[in-house]
């Protein structure tokens, strides 16, 4: 082997060549830009659920949400776990804004005389059982 001009394929790590080492470097790159990307859009889910919550509670919006969005592409697509919270928080929200008038709609609906029968029935079973009643 003849020495290298500047000295660089001596430094190469475990004897690798140069075409050797450059593909390695190549791919831990690919894997960086890849991570970041996964950690961008982990950041942008967290910053849409956040969004979501201060909506609901009315919270002042936060701009770096925003900018985690952009730096994400702009839309977010959710995981399902947390696509399934903030949908069910926003049906909550919903059931509350009905407030009393959804609870008197819904009482419309009871039936009264077999509530009163089944409490009429369960009162008799406690007699029975209970010698001081």
């Amino acid at each position: 082997k003849e020495p290298s001009k500047n000295g660089k394929e001596a430094t190469l790590p475990n004897g690798m060549s140069r075409e050797e080492f450059e593909e390695y470097q190549r791919q831990l790159l690919e894997e960086k830009i890849e991570r970041d990307k996964a950690f961008a859009q982990r950041k942008a889910e967290r910053a849409t659920v956040r969004m979501h919550l201060r909506d609901k509670y009315h919270l002042a919006q936060d701009e770096r949400d925003d900018a985690q969005l952009h730096v994400a592409g702009g839309t977010v697509e959710l995981p399902q776990e947390l696509a399934a919270m903030v949908r069910s928080e926003e049906e909550e929200e919903e059931e509350e804004d009905d407030g009393a008038f959804a609870f008197l709609t819904k009482l419309r609906d009871v039936d009264l005389p077999a509530l009163r029968e089944r409490a009429m029935g369960t009162m008799d079973g406690v007699r029975e059982k209970c010698t001081l009643m």
